[in-house]
């Protein structure tokens, strides 16, 4: 069985959801390591940057990076067709996204679990927050103006692109935002979070609430 650590609302929920779509038993290691320091000590024997997600596969080898670890998944079962194959003209759009969303968006959540790790003051930390979501919602628009998407993002099937874009837009500066700055993908995570398939999913690992999307 597969193991993971990750945490409800985390970077690990693409990776969960995409075991799920495939079938794979797996386990998840809860540690908040952003609301628990002993949590943080426990995934840095996995992860020496203490973060999740980090994959732990059946030989004990681990794997960390979430965009990574979706393009390994999704590579080892291909029948699955969660991504492009490698002959495949969609491939290298597939994985300039992917490697997009990862660098250029999912980076930032360092520094929003603690701005203080490069504002200059307690004070100054808020308008850290308020730039890091500016770029963030800037690096969505971009994409979204340069991609032309049909049922999902990159053509008619769902790949993990789509999962971890559906996930990740979720972070601040939160859907409304995302929803404004990348229209076309709008559609797209909209779509992914009533697919029937992750209903359950969803509302144990990142449950739709009142207001959530503010």
């Amino acid at each position: 069985m597969l193991k993971i650590f990750g945490a409800v609302g985390s970077g690990s929920v693409p990776i969960e959801a995409t075991l799920t779509l495939l079938g794979i038993p797996y386990e998840v290691i809860e540690a908040v390591t952003w609301e628990d320091e002993a949590a943080r000590k426990r995934i840095e024997t996995v992860n020496p940057l203490g973060q999740v997600p980090a994959l732990v596969l059946p030989s004990g080898e681990i794997m960390t990076e979430s965009a990574a670890i979706l393009i390994y998944l999704a590579d080892l079962y291909p029948q699955a067709r969660l991504a492009p194959g490698l002959n495949d003209p969609a491939r290298a759009q597939y994985l300039r996204w992917m490697t997009y969303v990862s660098a250029a968006i999912y980076a930032f959540a360092w520094i929003k679990d603690d701005a203080m790790r490069i504002a200059a003051s307690k004070d100054d930390a808020p308008r850290v927050i308020d730039r890091v979501h500016d770029r963030i919602a800037d690096c969505w628009r971009k994409m979204d103006e340069q991609i032309t998407p049909s049922h999902y993002i990159l053509g008619d099937e769902l790949s993990v692109l789509n999962l971890y874009v559906t996930v990740i837009s979720r972070f601040g500066p939160w859907r409304t935002r995302f929803y404004k700055s990348a229209p076309k993908m709008a559609e797209i995570v909209r779509q992914i979070d009533a697919d029937p398939r992750l209903k359950e999913f969803w509302a144990k690992r990142f449950p739709f609430y009142e207001g959530w999307e503010q």
